[in-house]
């Protein structure tokens, strides 16, 4: 078997230059390279070792197989939104004489994923760029679908971005074709395969034949993940998820129901997001359906995309930025809304009794705090401050080295902000001493204005 070449050319050793392995998956590796001619930047799949060797490659290789089918699906489902192959590659990247590798040559994406993105950010992304996430993804999707294809491992990690945090699908080395254009209803395909933490609950049976709905769960989890910038269930292995999943459990959206009637349409998508998840394949929209929903939600956002590329590429590009810099979506207010919203206070959700207890103050106290003060303060309302205080892991982001990384991870897998409050307590601020509660009182002030004040009037 070979892999196709139409409409592409065969790639050589002799065509590119400045080769690095990039990454890894779950049977081939990728290289980033230098085309000479061409003048740009490739990225290159090939075979794991062991593969494709002329020397030992067994004809019916099961993982051979999957890269051909990849390239042709890549062929099929060429598009704005999809990953863009060039060509096919043939030569000895690994060095061994004796080896000859087979591979698809593909546009390099040069922001990675979503997943490396969020892991490097440690924080969900402005609102106009994951809306934009959420519309391109479902573009991409909707198109496939329309080629009789499923994706079947739909997660961040296969969501690719440019320089420019455009998004295109990639990795479609688990999609099948569909055959419910040719048969019926129901949309067979051949195995089962992604990752579990976005598998629906009827992937979890034995007897389970992927079909496109599969996607479009698939698909509610990663609003979910685009949302929230960061993995769903981070400590749940597969034999949780697997009994937990089908009895109903999903990703928690306490904090983004917090956001909803501030953030000008957040509440429409994830209301689709909910349906996206829904335990039964034939309540989830089409994709087509989520573009409608994902379209109007981009257009009430499009005039602040230039500014959220320009202030996640200056955070990514800035050293040690995701230690010292706060989240971007603390502040659910966009520039398309209204400034003359003044029930909702602009930081975050406040019950009935918080909003009044603003508007009958002039400002936060101005008076000048010494250090040793402030940690007072901080230990003096541990108990409240556990109990009130919400945006725990932006005041732990305002904190940056003081909290250690093993500490950072603590306080964020806690699911309540009322435990991750009870983590930093009992860790940062208890060994920090009077510099780290300073630090934390000041950031506090910050976030919370209205807390500092109630306790401090």
């Amino acid at each position: 078997m070979a892999l196709p070449s139409q409409k592409t050319e065969l790639v050589g050793d002799t065509s590119l230059e400045k080769c690095k392995l990039v990454g890894s998956g779950g049977f081939g590796q990728v290289y980033k390279a230098r085309h000479k001619d061409w003048g740009f930047d490739v990225a290159i799949k090939i075979l794991k070792e062991g593969f494709c060797s002329f020397n030992n490659y067994l004809p019916h290789s099961s993982s051979f197989t999957k890269l051909c089918d990849e390239a042709n699906h890549m062929d099929k489902a060429s598009c704005e939104f999809v990953l863009r192959r060039y060509g096919t590659y043939q030569g000895n990247l690994l060095g061994k004489k004796t080896s000859v590798q087979h591979g698809i040559v593909m546009e390099f994406m040069g922001r990675g994923s979503v997943q490396s993105v969020q892991e490097e950010l440690s924080c969900p992304l402005p609102w106009p760029l994951a809306f934009r996430l959420a519309h391109q993804v479902a573009l991409g999707m909707t198109f496939l679908h329309s080629k009789n294809l499923m994706h079947g491992d739909l997660k961040p990690s296969n969501v690719l971005l440019n320089m420019d945090f455009n998004a295109k699908l990639a990795d479609f080395g688990l999609s099948r074709v569909s055959t419910s254009a040719l048969n019926s209803n129901r949309e067979t395909t051949g195995e089962i395969g992604g990752s579990y933490k976005y598998m629906p609950p009827e992937a979890f049976k034995a007897s389970y034949e992927p079909v496109r709905a599969f996607d479009r769960y698939s698909y509610g989890i990663l609003l979910w993940s685009i949302l929230r910038g960061k993995e769903p269930y981070p400590k749940a292995n597969y034999d949780l998820v697997e009994l937990r999943i089908p009895e109903g459990d999903r990703p928690c959206c306490e904090e983004i129901d917090k956001m909803k009637v501030t953030v000008d349409g957040l509440e429409e998508l994830v209301d689709l997001m909910k349906r996206c998840w829904d335990e039964s394949p034939f309540k989830r929209p089409t994709f087509q359906d989520c573009l409608k929903v994902t379209e109007n939600v981009l257009t009430k956002h499009k005039t602040g995309i230039h500014k959220a590329v320009l202030d996640v590429s200056t955070r990514l590009d800035s050293p040690n930025s995701n230690q010292s810099s706060r989240a971007f979506n603390v502040t659910p207010q966009t520039p398309e809304q209204s400034e003359s919203n003044d029930t909702v206070d602009n930081k975050m959700i406040l019950t009935k009794t918080e909003r009044s207890s603003i508007q009958d103050s002039v400002s936060v106290s101005t008076k000048i705090m010494s250090d040793e003060d402030k940690a007072k303060f901080v230990e003096n309302n541990r108990a409240k401050l556990i109990q009130c205080v919400t945006e725990v892991m932006e005041i732990t982001e305002e904190l940056g080295d003081m909290v250690p990384p093993e500490a950072y991870s603590c306080v964020e897998a806690e699911a309540t902000t009322l435990a991750q409050m009870r983590v930093l307590y009992s860790g940062p601020l208890r060994s920090g001493g009077v510099v780290v509660k300073a630090a934390f009182y000041d950031a506090l002030k910050k976030h919370h204005p209205e807390v500092v004040e109630r306790l401090d009037g």
